[in-house]
């Protein structure tokens, strides 16, 4: 009798577990009426508060997109704050149902974590920031400097491994908090910062004093692919956050904008077509309306407007485009086709 309860007991943990990995996070987003969307907060450029106190960046466009695909509305989203060492656990617990918080997509964390990238945002390389008054020019520079990082972050292995290569010496100053580390580095508690040269760039332009008074470094010692990431087990909840992506992106490629979205409509391209649900329904295949991207598009415009928006050369931040790019135009940004 007492197996046959254990037995009994272990089959509804069971069914209990397979209900969960299987449950629909865009079915849970509707019922609830707002995504959850990990984010930095307190990253100029990426997630912010703006003057008015609302949360604003590239990163923050990406799940206001996303929301505008599911509801026709960009601000039903939730920005929940996380630490660089919070924001996997937040995801894989369900605390978020998207993690867009410049986060690198390594092998590490796409296998074994339950955790999946659905679409790169940004490419990037990390790189180092100094006191300008240190005459340093080059990273080959910094044999036995403190160097400000933070723990849980590829930032903090791309270090080490840099100074080990080197065999240069170094005493990492290691925080937890973007804050903290920003704050120690501009008091001099540490030479340098070590971090991804587009998110520097946002710290170094809203630096105490002058910004002038920073550099950063030529040296680009690593990859940094920042992408957004989902939970692993639901496949439709991947394809939806991964296509609101792709869809920004090839309404740069096809010239669609915020402004003209409804104008475009009218195109005779049938790709643009397909893109703005005027043809086909492809918005089935992951849950929403034929006019999903038309809608993520309209609320935060293309990729381009995105970027200029909020760390283009016109931007605070001033960085160009780069690598990021598209495919056409010598960068490396690209899209899967919507067809």
């Amino acid at each position: 009798m007492k197996v046959l309860k254990l037995l009994t007991s272990s089959l509804l943990v069971l069914s209990f577990v397979a209900v969960s990995a299987n449950a629909s996070t865009l079915s849970s987003v509707k019922e609830r009426g707002k995504v959850l969307c990990g984010s930095n907060g307190k990253t100029a450029g990426f997630s912010a508060p703006d003057a008015k106190g609302k949360m604003a960046g590239f990163d923050v466009d990406f799940c206001r997109a996303i929301s505008a695909a599911i509801f026709n509305d960009p601000e039903k989203v939730e920005y929940i704050p996380l630490t660089s060492k919070q924001r996997l656990t937040a995801l894989q617990s369900g605390e978020i149902d998207v993690l867009s918080r410049t986060t690198t997509w390594t092998m590490s964390r796409d296998t074994g974590m339950g955790l999946s990238f659905a679409a790169t945002t940004i490419y990037d390389g990390q790189g180092f920031m100094v006191h300008k008054d240190l005459g340093v020019e080059s990273a080959m520079d910094l044999n036995g400097a403190a160097v400000c990082t933070r723990t849980g972050t590829t930032t903090e292995l791309n270090m080490a491994d840099f100074f080990n290569k080197n065999k240069m010496e170094y005493k990492p100053v290691v925080f937890e908090d973007r804050s903290e580390e920003r704050s120690a580095f501009f008091s001099g508690r540490c030479d340098v910062m070590t971090a991804d040269r587009i998110a520097m760039a946002g710290i170094r332009a809203n630096a105490p004093g002058n910004p002038n008074d920073y550099v950063i470094l030529p040296e680009v010692i690593s990859k940094e692919p920042l992408a957004l990431a989902v939970r692993s087990n639901d496949s439709e909840w991947f394809s939806l956050v991964r296509w609101v992506a792709y869809a920004l992106i090839n309404a740069e490629e096809m010239g669609v904008t915020s402004a003209n979205v409804e104008k475009m409509k009218k195109s005779e391209d049938p790709a643009i077509q397909r893109l703005l649900g005027v043809n086909g329904d492809l918005g089935k295949k992951v849950g929403l309306k034929k006019d999903w991207a038309a809608n993520a598009i309209g609320a935060v415009g293309n990729y381009s407007e995105i970027f200029e928006r909020h760390v283009g050369p016109n931007s605070p931040l001033q960085i160009e485009r780069g690598i990021n790019a598209l495919w056409n135009q010598g960068g490396i940004l690209y899209a899967a086709p919507i067809r």
